[in-house]
């Protein structure tokens, strides 16, 4: 049987991509390694508990609920409100006015530091101006312009503004350490700003986080409702969802996948919609025309050199305390750094030594430096239950609670088998120092705790070096990151291979990869349409 399209990887972006493709009768096969699709996107239950074990929360940008409306999906979506913490102060943001809070709270703590936290704010200020232009509208891609003219005059005025942001974007595609380091002297509030973010990232982008606060939204049921609701409208639209299949060659020569188990399943179209360094390991291409090897091996060059961003331990905790007792604190999104004091040299300079002297470092030395991490890092915690309460038992609660960390050093400690032992010191510490700050005493209530680590992400979900927002923004990027040609993103070099997803543009998340899918199955259908 020929497929008219496959669709490798079943997150959000091959999801998209195969309910978009199965609308325009196209005949479609989705094939996913896993037992469930979702990739990032995905709920798992524990002894009542509902966690998200990837996404937090979704930033709509425009385009998830116009994706959804367009597809004719109904998803009931919660609000979700940030709180920010550092030591004892606490603020909740639920518009941009709380930006005053902010300033308040950097000044109480920095108060030498006053005018630099006043440049910081205005420079907030003005990126939340711009990323109202960039996200303020629906995205056209999932508006059909023919049928609502309204609309369509709506569009003049924004692309004018659109164009004046891009220029912004490019203007501030410095990395914001350095950004931020020409304008604030004082290193610890320097660290507790940048501290948040993957190394290298964009400072508009960066900057752009307290706008990102008060555009999440939460699917009532956790975040694999998102991906669940995806998947089964491109069922309903004809597509066949194919899991426990993982490809591991491709031979676009004969528009051929091979799974791990010796099977085939011919296409005429591939969109590539998993880990993109998985691909261009795979292909073979021996049997492709001489233009389109070189060219192909030009991209394979380029797309194995590259490397992921920083990744992500996480502990997930059950408690034996009411939501009450949490929704008191903080939201049920909450950014919270236990001290002022900021890592430092910690995050680069010590870590970096660390990795190139692995061998020579004593243990005493590694696990007084995962202490001092955790306890001047910054935790993304999360709190599924002060959204939808229904998502843990009755007077008990489930805590998310995550810190950027390194895949490299995290594969050194497996190595060197300090895995495990590795994975109980860093959760107990996380614990710990949540227990003698924001929750004083919490860990006498604790019924379970289970880690994930940069290898659990590259394990489950296929993504290289456990990256969960696509490619580093340190090295050259192997991908498109300009927003006039993201509609190019989805093209490889090899005929009838479409990619898509957080591998195939940057920067990228949720409206990106859905976007990606999108762009890819309209391809798809133009070149379907061009051929009868």
């Amino acid at each position: 049987m020929v497929w008219d399209v496959i669709v490798v990887g079943g997150g959000i972006a091959g999801l998209t991509s195969a309910a978009y493709a199965s609308r325009s009768r196209l005949k479609v096969l989705l094939l996913e390694k896993n037992e469930k699709c979702g990739g990032l996107v995905n709920s798992f239950e524990k002894d009542g508990f509902v966690f998200d074990g990837g996404v937090r929360a979704l930033e709509n940008a425009g385009i998830i609920i116009p994706m959804l409306r367009d597809l004719g999906i109904e998803i009931e979506f919660l609000k979700s409100p940030v709180s920010v913490g550092i030591e004892d102060r606490i603020i909740h943001i639920n518009s941009k006015e709380n930006l005053e809070d902010y300033k308040n709270l950097l000044e109480s703590l920095y108060p030498e530091s006053k005018d630099d936290v006043d440049e910081v704010i205005r420079i907030i200020k003005n990126i939340m101006a711009e990323m109202e232009v960039l996200y303020g509208v629906e995205n056209p891609l999932f508006v059909d312009l023919k049928k609502d003219y309204k609309k369509l005059l709506n569009y003049g005025p924004w692309l004018l503004r659109f164009l004046k942001t891009l220029y912004a974007i490019n203007r501030m595609k410095e990395p914001v350490e350095s950004f931020l380091e020409k304008r604030i002297k004082n290193r610890s509030l320097r660290d507790i700003i940048s501290q948040h973010f993957f190394k290298g990232t964009p400072a508009f982008f960066a900057m752009s986080y307290f706008y990102l606060y008060t555009d999440y939204i939460y699917p009532k049921g956790g975040i694999y409702k998102l991906a669940k609701a995806v998947e089964d409208k491109a069922i309903e639209m004809g597509a066949k969802i194919q899991k426990n299949t993982k490809i591991v060659k491709v031979d676009p020569a004969k528009n051929l996948v091979f799974d791990e188990m010796g099977n085939s399943y011919q296409y005429s179209n591939l969109v590539w919609a998993a880990d993109l360094k998985s691909l261009y390991r795979n292909v073979i291409a021996d049997g492709l025309e001489e233009r389109y090897r070189n060219e192909f091996e030009k991209e394979k060059k380029k797309v194995l050199k590259g490397k992921g961003t920083d990744s992500i331990f996480t502990v997930f905790i059950g408690v034996k305390k009411p939501v009450d007792y949490f929704s008191k604190i903080a939201s049920g999104h909450f950014f919270y750094t236990p001290s002022r004091v900021g890592l430092g040299e910690m995050r680069y300079s010590e870590l970096n030594r660390i990795l190139t002297n692995f061998e020579k470092v004593k243990k005493e030395e590694m696990l007084d430096w995962l202490r001092r991490f955790v306890e001047l890092n910054t935790f993304e915690i999360s709190i599924p239950a002060l959204r939808d309460f229904s998502l843990s038992p009755k007077d008990q609660t489930g805590l998310i609670v995550s810190l950027l960390f390194d895949y490299e050093l995290t594969r050194m400690l497996y190595d060197a088998g300090w895995y495990e032992e590795f994975r109980e010191i860093l959760s107990k510490n996380i614990i710990d120092t949540l227990s003698n700050t924001v929750y004083p005493g919490i860990k006498e209530d604790i019924i379970f705790s289970i880690t994930s680590t940069p290898l659990t992400i590259e394990n489950y979900v296929g993504s290289s070096e456990g990256s969960i927002v696509g490619w580093s923004f340190t090295e050259p990027l192997p991908v498109s990151s300009d927003m006039l040609s993201v509609k190019n993103a989805v093209r490889t070099s090899i005929p009838n291979i479409l990619k898509a997803g957080q591998w195939s543009y940057s920067p990228t998340g949720v409206p990106t990869c859905i976007m990606t899918g999108k762009l890819a199955a309209d391809a798809l259908s133009k070149s379907t349409k061009n051929r009868t």
